[in-house]
């Protein structure tokens, strides 16, 4: 169980969304809070990969990858 202390405009924003859109404030924070986490994660990929093509990692053309699986026109 995690508690986190949001500041009052915060809260008060978070609150009145969330009835807006018929939900609890609660699930508007993790639904929040799993989207960081993916982008967090997709952004961490990204520079491992960025960082394996500055090590030397071999790269390919958009037409070598279409010719290797057969999908040249």
């Amino acid at each position: 169980m995690l508690a986190v202390q949001l500041p009052n405009a915060l809260e008060e924003r978070l609150t009145a969304v969330a009835h807006a859109i018929g939900r609890a404030p609660d699930e508007c924070v993790i639904d929040a809070v799993l989207d960081y986490l993916s982008e967090m994660e997709a952004l961490r990929q990204a520079e491992d990969a960025l960082q394996a093509i500055r090590d030397g990692a071999p790269t390919f053309t958009l037409e070598e990858v279409m010719r290797e699986y057969g999908l040249e026109d």
